[in-house]
This record gives structure tokens, sequence and C-alpha cells, in this order.
């Protein structure tokens, strides 16, 4: 019996075997977090996919919403490659904006809330943003820094009915009105280039001057994934918005949420009393955070009388929590997971990864180990403790001090319109995270330090050198540094030391109050020390000095 022609061996070069087979239409479609929604609406039309008050939005509806925002957005003129940009808390509008902002072909830049007038003024001008969606909450900062730039915007307000604090409507329309002039019917299409731009997020410089990193389709669908694997995150999670939504996506976890078919719990500020309140009322299951937001639940009069049968896992990344924060988690129902990322990683990079021999230690010695930073995601091609300049691979002794260095597809695709920080960021094949860490011989990585100087407080990056900027412009001010100080609430915060010049005064209240002036709120130093500063024969500060007499400051 004849096997045919299909299966007769080919007498051809072994290599020509193979490239007959290219990839076509119907095997290679570009990535993109963006299809997920798509399916959902299909597969769980009915399902709540978010929750905001009294509001239910399902994913047939959350679908139209999309569709509604990018169809508004093109009827506007906003073109593939344009920046639309949103200063929003975690609210529904938010998640639309994941989702339509993209669909339209646009690139979607969600602003840090905390930030002051001139930051905001030079992200509007810098990204060139052509759309701005604001909330009534922020209209003060925006109205400023609308004032402190040529650049022209179209503005959109958002009114939420859960905010009853002052604020004007600054825009030309409201958000749902300008919904309702979009097509429910838009046909999406994947981008043809997956490496397209779909989100741009501003993370402080070392100049103090914030610096555009560039997502794409395809690095932000494997995060998404990479998300769902490393937790895990199973079919329909509950997902509560304790993360800021702005600070890199949400961790991409809008979309991780909607690949599952999941419900997304939005938050507009994290209140302790009401996140346990939501937990009971909607079964929620998967939060994240910075270790300020532990300390806060572990601090409130509610975590006495609230435990849960069910486990509520919490990812956390920055400052590791101490032992007696993960026992007092544990205790009321929480599974914390350490994880290490960047805004440049497009979210968590890496995670202590739970070994099962963990469970029998004691406390200490177990949340020694859940506080490093850990193994590299799935979706993560290579990580290495490596040579800052050479990018060769530290030996694994656990005491080898080296950059964290990425390979991945995960990675940005670079700054925008900064080729040579983008340069300096890839030197030598690698991402460059700027942090110092040691390498275990299980693979665990464990930062030791920060090459950057950078200080991270309550989960948000404050440049060092941005608040040193505002201490020189006072009057009194001769030499000033800024490292970060222990705090048991959020991590660490900014302390300034002031060297003042002579016959000059100022107190401590005085220097606070003119970096309030000039700084967002959350960037501004806890404490001031006044003294002569340590330098070099060069002149040079040394802040490795100035480090230990914060602690004791």
């Amino acid at each position: 019996m004849s096997a045919g022609p299909s299966s007769t061996p080919s007498t051809s070069a072994p290599g020509d075997r193979w490239s007959r087979l290219v990839p076509g239409p119907h095997n290679r479609v570009p990535l993109t977090p963006v299809g997920f929604l798509q399916r959902s609406a299909e597969i769980f039309a009915d399902r709540v996919a978010v929750v905001h008050g009294e509001q239910r939005i399902r994913y047939a509806e959350l679908h139209q919403r999309a569709c509604r925002l990018a169809s508004a957005l093109q009827r506007q003129g906003v073109q593939a490659g344009d920046v639309v940009a949103v200063m929003l808390p975690n609210v529904p509008a938010m998640i639309d904006a994941h989702f339509g902002v993209p669909m339209a072909g646009a690139v979607l830049c969600t602003i840090n809330t905390r930030l002051d007038p001139d930051t905001v003024a030079y992200i509007l001008t810098h990204s060139q943003a052509r759309v701005l969606v604001v909330d009534r909450q922020f209209a003060p900062v925006v109205a400023t820094a609308l004032q402190r730039t040529q650049h022209a915007v179209r503005v959109i307000d958002h009114d939420d009915v859960l905010y009853q604090g002052p604020g004007e409507r600054i825009g030309q329309c409201l958000y749902e009105d300008f919904l309702a002039e979009g097509d429910p019917a838009f046909a999406w299409t994947p981008p043809a280039d997956e490496y397209a731009p779909i989100a741009l997020n501003y993370t402080s410089g070392t100049t103090g001057r914030p610096k555009g990193v560039v997502y794409h389709h395809r690095g932000t669908f494997l995060e998404a994934m990479g998300n769902i694997s490393a937790w895990p995150l199973p079919l329909h999670p509950v997902y509560l918005w304790t993360l800021p939504l702005f600070h890199c996506n949400g961790w991409c976890f809008a979309w991780s949420t909607v690949a599952m078919g999941g419900t997304q719990v939005c938050l507009r500020a994290v209140d302790p009393e009401l996140i346990f309140r939501l937990i009971g009322e909607h079964g929620v299951t998967h939060m994240c955070g910075a270790p300020t937001v532990l300390s806060m639940l572990t601090a409130s009069p509610a975590a006495q009388s609230r435990t849960y049968r069910h486990t509520v896992h919490i990812q956390t990344g920055g400052s590791p929590p101490p032992a007696k924060v993960i026992k007092a988690m544990e205790e009321i129902g929480f599974q914390v997971l350490q994880i290490y990322g960047m805004t440049e990683l497009q979210g968590p990079s890496t995670y202590a990864a739970v070994q099962a021999g963990w469970a029998g230690l004691p406390l200490e010695e177990r949340a020694n180990f859940m506080a490093r930073q850990g193994v590299r995601y799935p979706v993560v091609e290579a990580q290495r403790v490596g040579h800052p300049d050479t990018c060769e691979a530290m030996p694994q002794d656990g005491q080898s001090v080296g950059e964290i260095l990425i390979r991945s597809n995960t990675v940005m695709l670079g700054y925008l319109d900064d080729e040579a920080a983008t340069t300096d960021a890839f030197q030598g094949g690698w991402m460059h995270t700027g942090d110092l860490a040691v390498w275990h011989a299980d693979h665990y990585i464990e930062i030791k330090d920060r090459k950057k100087d950078i200080i991270i407080s309550g989960g948000e990056n404050i440049s060092s050198v941005e608040v040193e900027i505002a201490l020189y412009r006072h009057p009194a001010t001769q030499l000033a540094a800024v490292v970060a100080r222990p705090d048991e609430k959020w991590g660490e915060t900014p302390c300034a030391f002031v060297q003042l010049k002579p016959d000059m005064q100022a107190t401590e209240a005085e220097i606070i109050q003119w970096c309030r002036e000039h700084l967002a709120h959350y960037k501004v130093p806890r404490k001031v020390v006044f003294g002569p500063l340590p330098t070099t024969a060069t002149g040079k500060i040394q802040k490795f000095a100035l480090r230990e007499r914060a602690r004791s400051a």
C-alpha cells in the first residue's frame, strides 16, 4: 500500500527540507496583549471584568468601551505612533486606556499622579502628547502644567462619582461623552510589527529629568504571560488595584488579569480599612504593592478583626519586608512574594520563587530567603550578576558584588529621544539595571546597593540628584547631598545633608518647606542634617559616609 507522494522522503540537501517551510499569516501573528480583551469578551462576555464602587462592567461592555475609545481617538485625528496621555487614579477609564489607546495604534503614556506641575509640563512636551485624559482631582496640577508648556494638547476631563473633592473641569469634554462618540464595533487588528511601541513610561534619571521608557507590544505580551506563570495567576482571579496603574502599566497586570478572564477591583487610593472590606466583599485573590502597603495593612486596626479563609496573594517590590511584617501578613491570610523589576524591564523580572524546603524553616530564616530578589521570570532569557564594564559573570558565592544584568524580550525598546542613555543602558549586549547585588549558588540574586543612588520610597523612585538641585536653589546652601534613610513605614525616605554658606542661617523646617515648594511632596526630605559634608581630595562628596550617618540621624 503506497503512502502517497506527501510522505515521500526528500532527496534534497538537509537544509532545503526546512527552508521550504516558511511562516505566514497562518502561523505568524504579532504578539500583543491587546488581543486578550477580545478573547475574554468572546468567552466570558457576562463575567464581571471591572468593579468600581457600585459600578459593574462585564467583559462584553469593557470590550465595547475600549473599541469606543479607539474609534473616538481616531476620529479626533490620533494616528499610529501618536501619544495619548492619562493622569488618572485606578479607575475603569485607566483600564479602558490600556486596551483602547493601543487599539487606535497610539502609545499610552500614564503620568504619575504625584508629580509636580513642572514635571508634568515636561512630560507633555517631551512626549508630544496629542490627547490628555485627566481626573478632576489632578486638574489643578495639570492646569498649571499647561500654562508652563507651549505644546498644545486636547484635554478630556474624567469625572468620577466616587470623588467628591476639589478640582475644576479644564478640558474640552467629559470622558464618558467622548466614549459615546466612538464606534462600539470598531474593527481592531494587531500591529504589523510586534515591536511597535505600546506604552511610554517616564522615570527619573540621574540628572533629575525624567526619561521616556518605551515599551513594545511583544514585550508587554510576554511580561503579562510571565506574571501569569510566575505567580501563578489562575483562571478568574480577583485582582485588587493597590498598585498604581501608572507605575509600569501596573506591572502589566491589567493585561494579565484580562487574559485569565479575571475581575479587576478599582481603588482610587490606598486605604487599609477599605482594602480589607473589598477583599471580603469581592473575594480578592491577588494584589500588588510596595512594602509600605504591607506595613499599612499590618498596622491597621482592621487587621486585628479581619482574617480570610482563602489565601490572598500579594506581590511586593522595593525594600524587602522585615520578618515581622511577613509573619503579620501570614497571620491575617496573606502570602507574600518578593519581586524585583524596574521601569525599563516593563515590570517584574525576578521573583523569590518559593522552594518546598522553606516551609519548615524558622520564620527569620525563611524570611531571609523570601526577601531575596530571587531568580528570573520564566519569560526572561538570561540574568546575571556581572561586572558593570565587561559584563562578565561574577562568582556565585553570595559575596562578590556586581551589577544585575538582564537579557530578555521584556526589556524596553530604549529611551525616547535619548540615544546616549539608550546606548549606555545596553552596553555589552545586556540591560544594565544600575543595581548592585550578589549571586548565590542557588541562582538567587540579592541586592546590596543602588548604583545610581535612587531612593525607593513607598515603591516610588526618587532621584537624589533632583532633590539636591532643589536644595542648591536655596540661597543659604553651599553644599548639599541626599541619601536614603531607612523608614519603617515607607522603606526609605530622602535624608538631606546641607552645608550652609558662611554667615547664612536656615532651619530644618525652612529647608523642608522650600523643597515642598519645588518638588512633588513624596520627594521632600523627611530629615535635614546641617554641617560640613565629607569630601574626597577632588571635592566629591562621600555619600557612603552620609548613608551611615543617615541611619542614626
